[in-house]
C-alpha cells in the first residue's frame, strides 16, 4: 500500500473541529448542543454586502486579478486609513480567507527547517500551517495568571538562532483574547529590528476591543517597513466567515512581489467574495458600535458566570471574542468528549474546544478549554451552568 507522506503524518488535527462526530452523535441521541468550540458569530452579515451579490449582473463569472481587483484593494487601503494605517493598494494582495494569507507570508520568508517564534497557546492552524510549510515552531509560552500577555523579552531573545526568521502573533489574540499594548508592539518593534526579522501580525480581530482600549498595528509603528507583514480578514470583522476572503499587507516590495508569485499558482481569489467584500466596506460605523457592544456584554457575561464555579481560573480578555479557562480537570480532551457522550442536562450540553490544541509544548493547557462567546447572552449562562454542573460530578 503506498505510503502517507511524513508532513500529512505529522500534520496535526484541529482542535476545534476533530470532536465533531462526537456532537453530530449527542444530536442524533437527541440531546441540544451550546456550541462555544468555535469562532463563528451568530452576528448577522451586513445587509450591504448580501445585497452586492444579489444586485451582481455578471454574465460569465471570470477569473479576478491574482492579487485581487484593483478597485478593492483601493477601498482596501481606504479603510486602513481610517485605522491610522497608511498603505497603498499594490502594498496588498487578496487572498482566499486570511489562512492562505499566512502561507503565503510563510512561503515567501521561510525556507524548510527555518524557524518561527509565536507566543502560545495559539491559533491551531499556526501549527499546521507551519508543518504544511516544513517549518519549525519555537513557542514562548505566555500564562494565565499574566492573562496571556507577550512574554518578556528576554524570553524572546534566548530563542532565536540563525534559523530564526520571525515572530508572529495575533492581535487580538485567538485563542485568549488578549490585546497587545503599544508598548508590547514597540519592544517586538525594537526585537525584529535588532535581530533583522520578519514581524507578521494577525489582525482579522481589529475592530473587536474592549474597555475602552484601541487596537495598534504593527503598521502603524515607523521603522517597520522592511520587517512588517500584516494578515487579515473579511471573516470576523462582517461575520462572512464563508465568502474566505482575506489580504496579506506589507511595504516590503520584495515580499509582495514573492506572495504574488503564490497568488498567481492559485490563479484568484473567488469574484463574487470580492464583490460581497468590497460592499462590506461601506458598512456604517454603528454597526461595529452595536456588535462591539454585544460582545462586551457577552464576554462580561461568560467570564463572570466562570468565576463563580469552584476551581475554574479564567483570563478576561480585551479583545476578539474567545476565552481560555482552566478547569479542575487533569485532561480536558477527554472532558470535552464527555460532555458531549455521557452528560447533559435536561437534553442540553455544551461543545468546547480543549486548549491543549493551542500549544505545542508537549503538556501544556491540558486541564484548559477555550470557548467563543458567540452566543447571546442566555444561551451563555445556560452553557456556563451545564459546565458547573458537570464538574461536580466529572472523574478524571
Amino acid at each position: 500500500m503506498p505510503s502517507i507522506s511524513k508532513k500529512g503524518q505529522l500534520m496535526p488535527e484541529s482542535p476545534i473541529r476533530k470532536l465533531v462526530p462526537f456532537a453530530e452523535q449527542a444530536e442524533k441521541n437527541g440531546k441540544s448542543i451550546y456550541y462555544l468550540n468555535i469562532g463563528q458569530p451568530d452576528i448577522k452579515t451586513p445587509e450591504i454586502a448580501m445585497q452586492a451579490v444579489k444586485d451582481s449582473n455578471i454574465e460569465v463569472l471570470a477569473y479576478s486579478r491574482s492579487e485581487g481587483s484593483e478597485v478593492y484593494r483601493e477601498k482596501i487601503s481606504d479603510y486602513y486609513k481610517k485605522h491610522d494605517i497608511t498603505v497603498k493598494h499594490d502594498d496588498i494582495i487578496v487572498t482566499t480567507g486570511g489562512s492562505e494569507a499566512l502561507l503565503f507570508a510563510f512561503g515567501s520568508i521561510m525556507d524548510v527547517d527555518d524557524e518561527i517564534i509565536i507566543p502560545e497557546p495559539f491559533y491551531a492552524n499556526y501549527n499546521g500551517f507551519s508543518r504544511a510549510s516544513g517549518i519549525q515552531v519555537v513557542p514562548v509560552i505566555s500564562k494565565i495568571e499574566d492573562n496571556f500577555a507577550l512574554p518578556p523579552i528576554e524570553a524572546f531573545e534566548k530563542l532565536i538562532t540563525p534559523k530564526t526568521k520571525a515572530i508572529l502573533i495575533c492581535n487580538p489574540g485567538n485563542p485568549t483574547g488578549y490585546l497587545y499594548s503599544k508598548e508590547e508592539i514597540k519592544k517586538l518593534a525594537d526585537i525584529v529590528k535588532k535581530h533583522d526579522l520578519f514581524l507578521i501580525a494577525d489582525e482579522v480581530y481589529r475592530e473587536f476591543t474592549y474597555d475602552g482600549v484601541s487596537h495598534y498595528s504593527i503598521m502603524q509603528e515607523a521603522g517597520l517597513e522592511d520587517h512588517a507583514i500584516m494578515i487579515d480578514s473579511v471573516s470576523k470583522r462582517y461575520s462572512m466567515c464563508g465568502a474566505r476572503i482575506g489580504c496579506l499587507v506589507s511595504r516590503n516590495k520584495a515580499v509582495i512581489q514573492t506572495a504574488l508569485k503564490f497568488a498567481q499558482a492559485r490563479l484568484s481569489p473567488p469574484t463574487l467574495a470580492q464583490i460581497a467584500s468590497e460592499a462590506a466596506l461601506e458598512t456604517p460605523q454603528s454597526y461595529f458600535d452595536d456588535v462591539k457592544q454585544e460582545y462586551t456584554e457577552r464576554r462580561n457575561t461568560l467570564i463572570t458566570e466562570l468565576q463563580k464555579i469552584e476551581g475554574v481560573k479564567v483570563a478576561k480578555p480585551k479583545g476578539a471574542f474567545y476565552c481560555i479557562a482552566e478547569l479542575p480537570v487533569k485532561n480536558s480532551d477527554h472532558f470535552a468528549k464527555w460532555l458531549l457522550e455521557d452528560f447533559d442536562v435536561n437534553g442540553e450540553t455544551v461543545m468546547v474546544a480543549p486548549a491543549a490544541g493551542f500549544y505545542s509544548t508537549p503538556g501544556e493547557g491540558l486541564n484548559q478549554i477555550r470557548m467563543a462567546y458567540v452566543l447571546n447572552k442566555e444561551s451563555l449562562i445556560k452553557a456556563v451552568n451545564i459546565i458547573k454542573e458537570a464538574l461536580k460530578i466529572y472523574k478524571d
